[in-house]
Formats: structure tokens, sequence, C-alpha cells
């Protein structure tokens, strides 16, 4: 696991705080609905950015959302080069985090375990 340097973390916090920003009030694309940044790693050399994000609808959509923001890459870059003091600005890429929708999805597991159990010790 490569250590975490602070620099490449500031970083990576400004480019996800930047591409919320872009996203939400520039980005024009229908195939984008509610989409969440969850996190950015950044590479040691700031040449490549992997963006997490989740999406409030089912897998297809993500991947909708997923090809969207790939195809926007050049003008979230150019939009990010305006707003970062950057000698490079990374290339981007996009990728799904399933973490939140594994958590929904445990989350009922858990409240049926609990309900059924709840109503096999009242009876």
């Amino acid at each position: 696991m490569p250590k975490d340097f602070p620099r490449a973390r500031r970083i990576a916090d400004q480019i996800q705080r930047e591409l919320a920003d872009i996203i939400r009030f520039e980005l024009k694309d229908p195939r984008i609905r509610m989409i969440t940044l969850t996190d950015v790693e950044v590479s040691q050399d700031y040449a490549h950015a992997r963006v997490f994000f989740t999406v409030l609808a089912d897998a297809q959509q993500a991947d909708e959302a997923r090809e969207a923001l790939q195809h926007a890459s050049g003008f979230l870059r150019s939009q990010l080069a305006r707003r970062m003091r950057l000698r490079a600005v990374p290339q981007l890429q996009f990728k799904y985090d399933a973490s939140v929708a594994r958590g929904v999805q445990l989350s009922r597991l858990i409240d049926e375990a609990v309900a059924s159990d709840t109503k096999r010790t009242d009876t």
C-alpha cells in the first residue's frame, strides 16, 4: 500500500470539491443525475486521478453516468485547470463506488433479520 502523502491528499480533496461544483453547475449532460463524488485518489506523480462516485439509482444508470463523466473528462480537466494552480492537471478516470449500495443492502438485510427474530420471540 502506498504511503499517503499530505500534498497528494490535499490535491485530491481540492479536486473532489472543484469537480463536485463543476458537475453540479456547469455540466449539462442528462445522463448525469443525482451523483455524489465519494473520493479522489491522485497518483504520486500527480498525472492521474481516480474519481469515485455513487448515484441514487440502479447499476444501469451508474454505467450511463460513468460513460457520461468519462466523455466529459476533457471539459472537466479544462475547468479544473482554470480553478486550480497546478503545473499539470491530472487525467481523470471515473469509477463507480458500490460501497454505498452494498451498505444499504446490508442494512436492509440486518433490518429484515431483526424483524424476523422479533416475530419469532413474540410468538
